[in-house]
C-alpha cells in the first residue's frame, strides 16, 4: 500500500508540474484599484485553494446552523 500511495503522489506531482509547465501565459487582474499581472496557472491554483476555504467554511457553518438547529427543540 505503501507503493500505491507513493506512486499516486509522483503522478500528481507529475500532472500539476505539466499544467504548471504548458500554461505560461499571464492574465491581469484587477481588484478595485489594485492589479497584479500572473501567470494563468497560479490564477487557477489560487482560485482552486480560494474555493476550498470557502466551500469548507461554508460546510462549517451549515452543520454548526443544523447541530444548533436540532439542540434548540
Amino acid at each position: 500500500m505503501k507503493y500505491l500511495y507513493l506512486a499516486l503522489i509522483v503522478v500528481f506531482t507529475a500532472v500539476v508540474l505539466s499544467f504548471k509547465l504548458q500554461n505560461l501565459d499571464t492574465a491581469t487582474v484587477s481588484f478595485f484599484s489594485v492589479s497584479m499581472t500572473l501567470p494563468v496557472s497560479f490564477l487557477v491554483i489560487g482560485v482552486y485553494v480560494l474555493g476550498m476555504l470557502t466551500g469548507g467554511m461554508l460546510w462549517s457553518l451549515l452543520k454548526a446552523w443544523t447541530r444548533g438547529a436540532r439542540g434548540a427543540d
